[in-house]
């Protein structure tokens, strides 16, 4: 997959891995430095208040800080920008914009959309359960509609603002047609959450999706030791998201946008190893008689969903080197029950219909070696049966 570069070097065709070590660190050489700086700094001297108000006056207007010294740390950040520009380049966007948590970035979307007077968002399960709740309890004034994708273009209202889709799904891994999601839509915007897939398995936006959603806590931070959110769009909608984080204050803390900065630079390589072990495993457990059904997507990735026989309960209790714990996109492999974690949230006749079932596991493979999880793995499912289920019948 290539990617187009900004700035000085727009012609050039650069590979995905490319981008993701270098994007966001222009300028560095220039300055004498080989690691991007962290800036903590909350506020900003000036000697120029007429020039400050004007630039605050501009940044008002249309959500865009013009070039010059940074203000307050709530208007933008320096090693926070770092990071929103790599993340653009490498989902292909003009901009992107960073927040708190993967939620505050979704709150920030439908915030906006509702300033707009279009408060309706038409949704499709599943989608993570906080995302879920959010819509569904319309904390933020918003309606929603459920639907299947081939229902998406008659559940559109005139004052629908939204159309929502996460793909792979959190947790059962199904896929939609981006594109013909897109189509759908017509004139409403697609936000696309693609925390499992990462820029590295896709880009929504090359398929008309004009949001791109992620959970940077995940598979861009990648260490488990960061929580953040970024929405990747044309810069129209990131200066309306810049002036909801401003209003609202959920900022990215620098440190956390020069761990994400760093990151990006790995993304490649660990969702494409994990990638491989996640196949893997996906195969043998597709094989196992202890394992009622797989769910593993065709485009690939680190996820891997299961259904077992017996109680998953025990399967959790069990494992000694998977960590048993909620999130994904670690070094380190994580299982969890959805139905009493991410989405215990969600009604429980909507999760079935959904797909979430009380005996499905998610797990989240990380970089350990293949033979060493699968060992932990099979002990914990417990007692093998003798009859093995045919792979066919047990891949989703």
């Amino acid at each position: 997959m290539e990617s187009s570069s900004n700035g000085a070097a727009d012609t050039v065709r650069r590979a995905l891995a490319t981008e993701a070590v270098h994007a966001g660190r222009e300028g560095l050489t220039a300055q004498g430095l080989h690691t991007p700086p962290i800036d903590l700094s909350t506020t900003y001297p000036s000697h120029d208040s007429r020039d400050e108000a004007a630039r605050i006056d501009a940044f008002a207007a249309e959500g865009i800080l013009p070039e010059g010294p940074p203000v307050y740390a709530r208007l933008g950040n320096p090693t926070v920008a770092r990071f929103e520009t790599g993340l653009a380049r490498l989902e292909g966007t003009e901009s992107a914009v960073a927040f708190a948590s993967g939620m505050a970035a979704l709150s920030a979307v439908l915030l906006a959309r509702s300033a707009a007077g279009l408060r309706h968002v038409v949704a499709v399960r599943p989608l993570y359960g906080c995302s879920d709740h959010l819509l569904t309890a319309g904390l933020l004034g918003t309606e929603v509609t459920w639907t299947d994708p081939a229902g998406i273009t008659d559940a559109l209202r005139p004052d629908t603002g939204l159309v929502l889709v996460e793909s792979p799904a959190n947790p059962t891994l199904a896929e939609v047609d981006i594109r013909a999601v897109a189509h759908s839509c017509g004139t409403v915007p697609l936000l696309v959450d693609n925390t499992f897939a990462t820029p590295v398995l896709q880009r929504p936006a090359e398929h008309g999706a004009r949001l791109v959603l992620h959970s940077a806590t995940k598979y861009l931070g990648g260490h488990g030791d960061v929580m953040a959110g970024v929405v990747a769009c044309d810069e129209e909608f990131a200066g309306q998201l810049r002036l909801i984080r401003f209003a609202t204050g959920g900022v990215l803390h620098p440190l956390a946008g020069y761990l994400l900065l760093r990151g990006l630079a790995t993304l490649p390589v660990r969702v494409r190893a994990a990638s491989a072990t996640a196949g893997e495993l996906a195969r043998r457990l597709a094989g196992d008689a202890r394992v009622a059904r797989v769910h593993y997507p065709k485009l690939g990735g680190a996820m891997v969903a299961f259904e077992v026989h017996g109680d998953p309960h025990e399967v959790i209790s069990r494992v000694r080197l998977i960590t048993p714990a909620v999130s994904l996109g670690s070094v380190d492999t994580l299982i969890q029950h959805p139905a009493s974690i991410s989405h215990r949230i969600v009604d429980t006749a909507d999760r079935h219909d959904a797909g979430v079932g009380d005996r499905l596991l998610r797990l989240s493979v990380g970089l350990e070696d293949s033979e060493d999880l699968w060992a932990d793995l099979s002990g914990a499912l417990g007692e093998r049966a003798r009859v093995p289920v045919p792979l066919h019948e047990a891949v989703n």
